[in-house]
């Protein structure tokens, strides 16, 4: 390889200071600790509580359409589902008029830990919220960026 395939220094800090997958990933771990912290008194992770949150609706909705709102493959949707069907949170359904179709839904344990569970998630998210008040952008504008990226 010569020299002048490698990538500079300064490249590389360009990239570490402009680079916003880098930013996003970061941000989203830190997101990711500070609320699986909080959560694991209830037995679940951050991810596990969107999951769960995606699932409180009316009517069982289908894997398809919760992998599409949680931006997932079906593949990943299915491995995060299995340790909440295990501990008896969701409940994972053939369709009644097409069998190949899954429903997912929660089950009185899953809409209880939900419920415990959605006072932190907004005390934590209040906070953030109000953290990002005091910088350039606040969090609806935050918010709007990364929206508009899916």
């Amino acid at each position: 390889m010569s020299k002048h395939d490698l990538v500079t220094r300064d490249q590389t800090l360009f990239v570490r200071d402009h680079c916003l997958c880098l930013a996003a990933q970061r941000a989203a771990r830190a997101l990711s600790r500070r609320f699986d912290e909080v959560f694991r008194a209830f037995g679940i992770t951050s991810g596990q509580f969107s999951l769960l949150n995606a699932l409180n609706r009316p009517e069982p909705p289908s894997l398809g359409a919760v992998a599409e709102l949680l931006a997932m493959d079906r593949t990943s949707l299915t491995a995060n589902l299995k340790p909440l069907q295990r501990d008896g949170l969701v409940a994972v359904e053939a369709d009644s008029s097409d069998r190949r179709i899954k429903r997912l839904a929660l089950t009185g344990a899953g809409r209880r830990v939900l419920a415990e569970a959605m006072p932190i998630w907004t005390k934590v998210h209040g906070e953030i919220d109000r953290s990002l008040a005091s910088q350039a952008a606040n969090g609806a504008t935050l918010r709007t960026g990364l929206a508009a990226l899916l």
